[in-house]
């Protein structure tokens, strides 16, 4: 099951059906399934929070994903601050809904095992992630 919340934020405006359907397209193409996963949108403030409490980091970021992942089973929670995917849409020049739907499959991408912190992960991951965008539509 697939939860999506909101605080300090409105829900932003996703087809959650449409959305749903795609991150378990995505997973599927990874030998994965979809056990439990939370999406909570957010503000700055509520990610920075975050960050510092279960991270120990003092920086604001776009996406923070918590893995409980079980075998093939993806579970995890996802905090996604919609302030910063609007700032980071207008640095790439993306639209709004091509940002957020990028963060959103990231998290997704995390749980199956792509990584984006280490030597050519970066670009692995961002080929992941646009391999999944276009799964977006199908």
């Amino acid at each position: 099951m697939i939860t999506y919340s909101a605080e300090n934020v409105p829900m932003p405006r996703i087809k959650k059906r449409d959305t749903t359907a795609w991150i378990r397209r995505v997973a599927a193409t990874y030998g994965k399934r979809v056990g439990e996963v939370g999406y909570l949108f957010c503000d700055d403030e509520h990610i920075l929070s975050v960050n510092r409490e279960y991270l120990g980091h003092d920086y604001y970021t776009d996406i923070i994903t918590f893995d409980y992942t079980e075998g093939d089973t993806l579970n995890g929670d996802l905090v996604i601050s919609l302030d910063t995917v609007r700032s980071n849409a207008q640095l790439f020049h993306k639209t709004y809904d091509e940002e957020l739907h990028r963060v959103i499959i990231h998290g997704i991408l995390h749980l199956c095992g792509q990584n984006d912190k280490g030597p050519g992960e970066r670009e692995q991951m961002e080929a992941a992630e646009n391999k999944a965008l276009e799964l977006l539509n199908t």
